[in-house]
């Protein structure tokens, strides 16, 4: 039998001093020793306005490593006093970049903690591995399987924009960019997206009992990838019949595997033509069908939102679809947080759940999209 479970803190730890449009290149450094052409293209479009990176702004050196942002996060967690994060009973931290392939992301956390014996699971994917962490906590608190859990979400972006990483490949295919334009705005669109950073929750059966906590309704988590392929990925080779190929593969036939294989791709044309509908017309029915949430209910809608460019989108499709959730009531920090992948849907609670703006009753839905092949997640919580 299940038991209410509580969000009663939200952290975020996002590594060194904000980088702005005009520094982003400096830190990260030159492609093929020229400046990007689409680098203002993308800016104009995202609206970022600065974002972190746990990389040295002089010398391009990592800072930290992406388990030590996650337990950074972990450790700014205050849910009540007296709290260590020596109590945490369950830990579940989700990434898309791992530090390491093996061990599990959620293990190398726990050992920068350095705290005694506790469940400890990773969950993977890309944006959603962060919800789907919290997804687990939530579950393990609520069957009574633990006390209490951590979740938390983490990015280290900066590691794949590098311009040492990302140099032999743009060598090897500059004639081909110069040829056509598209394909150098693919190659370069990630990298003026993605940036560092990682929150934490701590989930408890109760309240914390000297100020506001989030009750977790439910949360509904849903992938498409039964009828759409593959659009953001890593690791692998795209087909032209839309197949992906793992780099292990590509090493069987005996082909050559460079770094360049681990950037981080994103087929934009197949993002921009199915993430919103994918988001309101096939997600929206089956949330609303399980569970009747109506627009007027909801207080502060906080959407994950890789880009600004989506959010006439998504607001125009919204209304469409009979949603209408007016934009005062719209809650982001994507312009001065930057898009931090799993970890944004935390950095976003966290600002907001700190702000004093949030009121007893009201009622936050959140959003988060996946693109690796379209999976979405709405979860809605009630402050108490």
């Amino acid at each position: 039998m299940s038991q209410a479970a509580y969000i009663t803190d939200v952290s975020a730890f996002l590594p060194g001093e904000p980088v702005s449009n005009e520094d982003m290149e400096k830190v990260l450094g030159l492609v093929g020793e020229s400046a990007s052409r689409v680098r203002r293209i993308i800016l104009r479009s995202n609206k970022i306005q600065s974002r972190h990176y746990a990389l040295n702004p002089v010398t391009r050196a990592q800072t930290h490593s992406n388990a030590q942002l996650a337990a950074e996060a972990v450790r700014r967690l205050a849910p009540y006093s007296g709290y260590s994060p020596a109590d945490i009973q369950c830990l579940a931290c989700g990434t898309s970049s791992p530090d390491q392939l093996l061990p599990g992301h959620g293990l190398m956390v726990h050992g920068e903690l350095a705290t005694g014996p506790c469940e400890v699971v990773s969950p993977a994917g890309i944006c959603l591995a962060g919800i789907g962490a919290l997804k687990y906590a939530y579950m393990n608190v609520a069957l009574g399987l633990s006390e209490n859990a951590v979740a938390t979400g983490s990015e280290l972006s900066s590691t794949f924009l590098r311009a040492e990483f990302c140099e032999p490949a743009a060598c090897d295919r500059s004639e081909e960019l110069q040829k056509a334009p598209i394909l150098a705005f693919e190659a370069d669109f990630l990298r003026w997206m993605l940036s560092d950073g990682a929150g934490a929750v701590f989930v408890t059966n109760a309240p914390r009992p000297d100020g506001l906590s989030l009750r977790i309704d439910w949360i509904e988590h849903v992938s498409f990838a039964g009828s759409l392929p593959t659009c953001m990925y890593a690791g692998g080779e795209k087909r032209e019949d839309g197949s992906l190929t793992g780099w292990r593969s590509l090493v069987d036939r005996g082909q050559n595997v460079d770094k360049s294989l681990l950037l981080v791709r994103q087929d934009v044309k197949m993002l921009n033509a199915e993430v919103v509908v994918t988001a309101v017309d096939r997600t929206l029915p089956l949330v609303i069908g399980r569970r009747g949430i109506k627009p007027e209910e909801v207080d502060w809608f906080l959407p994950h939102i890789s880009s600004e460019f989506f959010r006439p989108q998504l607001a125009e499709r919204m209304e469409a679809f009979g949603f209408h959730i007016p934009q005062e009531r719209w809650f982001t920090n994507l312009s001065s947080r930057g898009n931090t992948g799993s970890a944004s849907i935390f950095i976003m609670l966290a600002e907001l759940f700190r702000s004093g703006r949030i009121e007893k009753g009201q009622k936050l839905l959140c959003f988060i999209p996946e693109s690796g092949r379209f999976s979405m997640s709405y979860m809605l919580l009630t402050a108490v």
